[in-house]
């Protein structure tokens, strides 16, 4: 935990997906505070002509996009450390990707910690254990 998906326009890109994973998982440990060996990181690549904005496709657009959904466990962070996530990814991903539409999602998915975890145990039970 956290959980991080990835969807970006265009063709799949080795150096690209390197680039972004690096970034978004430094930005989750400096601003959210996440353990480096909890991030986990699946990217995507969704052709341009399939996504959709205002009714038109990004290739009619011009433009490249990204979607980026988050799990963190709910009340572990404040709402300024999520704005500010938000306002960091999208002008790193706006270097690394380029030319992005504006309308390009960030959703920190704040989890309920008795319903998300890795490893077979819930956030919940490790915060019982841990108090134990």
């Amino acid at each position: 935990m956290p959980h991080i998906a990835l969807q970006i326009s265009g063709a799949p890109d080795t150096a690209l997906t390197k680039g972004v994973a690096a970034a978004v998982a430094d930005l989750t440990v400096e601003v959210l505070g996440k353990p480096r060996e909890l991030i986990a990181v699946t990217i995507q690549y969704l052709d341009p002509a399939q996504w959709i904005i205002d009714g038109r496709p990004l290739t009619e657009h011009g433009r490249n996009a990204f979607q980026l959904d988050i799990s963190i466990t709910d009340e572990t962070n404040t709402k300024a450390e999520k704005a500010r996530y938000l306002e960091q990814v999208f002008a790193r991903l706006s270097e690394l990707i380029g030319n992005l539409h504006p309308t390009s999602y960030i959703h920190v998915i704040d989890a309920r910690a008795a319903a998300y975890g890795y490893g077979g145990l819930t956030q919940e039970r490790r915060y019982q254990q841990a108090l134990r």
